[in-house]
């Protein structure tokens, strides 16, 4: 793709300006803020892109509110990553039709990686007629004139064309809360691994111009912001389309010069893209945190080549290998998708054998989920959904063993913490991360809520710390 037509003008960009003015003064005649409610699912792309949606909404005029029958603009920002997600975004469209009832006037929209895909969007279509507004991810930047098409011809608006996806910057953004804070710095996935939508809903991989992310993060760190991350779903690629010779590595040493006190993190990584580079920069840095989030997938090569991922087992162990040599302390995550079509249970024993030999701190695991549009949907899958679930139980006991394990060596340390919310509960009533990204709960006072604080480590279990602050 050609960068001129990538990143998006400013006549562009001031076109959405005036109709989120034109929205703002017909909220403004009718003599009150209306509220708005943005739910969101998935990942933290989509949290990001909800605090965009939230920020044209607040410059219209709208206020917030996380009640449905509240509100007057209801917004599902949906993932397709995974069937069970789509089935309670489809319930809560449902119950949608109670709130629309109430109040005729209701608008509601529903828009990310599942309003792309032209089969929901047909759905929708003909039988959530309530719904107002859909768009997929690349017509987000849109929000402003097709919700103004909405309000101003009374009728439904879809926009899910199928494109290459655009960068849209200045857009302005409501943040929730003050500690942490996400920060978006490609768009898109060239990948195509053969079980995942995302390149068919987002688009080509597209990266941000170096400056405008050290602004970004520039801006953040000058307001107090203690965690950063950087988003992508495959940050590791950055840079790879710019007229400049930035690759992340590059990008991560230049944020590491911005003064303040800030911890940056990054997700989600391809292991194809993972280089020496890249560790030994994080090894040196005072900022970007000692955590890594490697998507595996398999411990078996045949599944890996069916799923389309270009590296092998071996690659894998001599990048955690090489990781772990420059960052001793290097707390590691990953990803595993158990029972893909074909799939043997000799070969999921094989990404068994894999989670004992790396002994990550924690994974992901899911048990392979069809998702219609990508290759891997058309492939036979003999095996009946109980078999894959015994070997996904023996993957997740064998991790779970680990991670206790692990855990457990953490008792008797004392570790910084930042401290970023309340718990409810009345025993450890707060709850941080460590700079590995491992959950603590605290005891302690509100009063220390956002700040970094020295904490002994009094127990552990399988997925957290517990301790106090010194």
């Amino acid at each position: 793709m050609e960068r001129t037509k990538v990143v998006l003008t400013e006549e562009q960009l001031a076109r959405q300006r005036d109709f989120t003015d034109k929205i703002r003064a017909i909220h403004e005649g009718r003599g009150r803020a209306p509220k708005a409610m943005v739910d969101t699912f998935g990942c933290q792309q989509n949290v990001a892109d909800s605090q965009l949606i939230m920020g044209m909404l607040e410059a219209m005029g709208c206020a917030f509110t996380d009640k449905a029958e509240e509100a007057d603009i209801v917004v599902l920002n949906t993932c397709a990553i995974r069937d069970h997600a789509e089935q309670r975004v489809y319930g809560n469209l449902g119950a949608l039709t109670h709130t629309k009832k109430a109040n005729p006037e209701q608008i509601i929209c529903l828009c990310g990686c599942m309003a792309q895909r032209p089969e929901v969007a047909e759905r929708v279509r003909k039988s959530y007629r309530h719904v107002d507004l859909v768009f997929g991810p690349q017509a987000l930047w849109r929000f402003p004139e097709l919700l103004h098409q909405v309000y101003t011809r009374r009728r439904r608006v879809f926009s899910v064309a199928d494109e290459p996806g655009q960068i849209a910057e200045g857009i302005p953004v409501v943040r929730e809360g003050n500690i942490r804070a996400w920060v978006s710095i490609m768009y898109g996935c060239n990948n195509f691994c053969s079980y995942c939508i995302v390149p068919y809903v987002r688009g080509r991989e597209r990266s941000r111009e170096p400056e405008r992310i050290l602004a970004e993060v520039r801006e953040l760190a000058e307001a107090g912001y203690k965690e950063i991350t950087l988003l992508g779903q495959n940050v590791n690629s950055y840079g790879k389309d710019l007229d400049t010779p930035w690759d992340f590595a590059d990008l991560l040493s230049a944020i590491d010069q911005i003064p303040g006190d800030y911890v940056i993190r990054f997700m989600s990584s391809q292991p194809k893209d993972a280089s020496c580079k890249l560790f030994d920069t994080m090894a040196r840095s005072r900022h970007v945190a000692h955590q890594l989030h490697l998507p595996v997938q398999s411990g078996s090569d045949r599944v890996l080549r069916a799923m389309n991922r270009p590296y092998n087992v071996e690659k894998y162990l001599d990048l955690i290998t090489y990781a772990r040599k420059v960052m001793p302390d290097l707390v590691l995550t990953s990803d595993v998708i158990i029972g893909f079509p074909g799939e043997t249970e000799s070969e999921a024993m094989e990404t068994v054998a894999l989670v004992e030999k790396v002994r990550f701190d924690a994974l992901f695991t899911f048990i392979f989920s069809p998702r219609p549009g990508t290759p891997a949907a058309k492939m036979e899958d003999p095996v009946p959904r109980s078999e894959k679930q015994k070997w996904f139980d023996k993957l997740c006991d064998t991790q779970n063993a680990i991670s206790a394990e692990i855990h457990a060596q953490y008792v008797g340390d004392t570790v910084r913490v930042l401290v970023d919310e309340e718990s409810g509960d009345l025993r450890w009533p707060l709850q941080g991360r460590t700079a590995g990204g491992r959950l603590v709960h605290l005891t302690g006072d509100k009063a220390v809520l956002g700040t970094y604080q020295t904490v002994k480590i009094t127990d552990s279990n399988t997925w957290a710390l517990f301790g106090s602050i010194i």
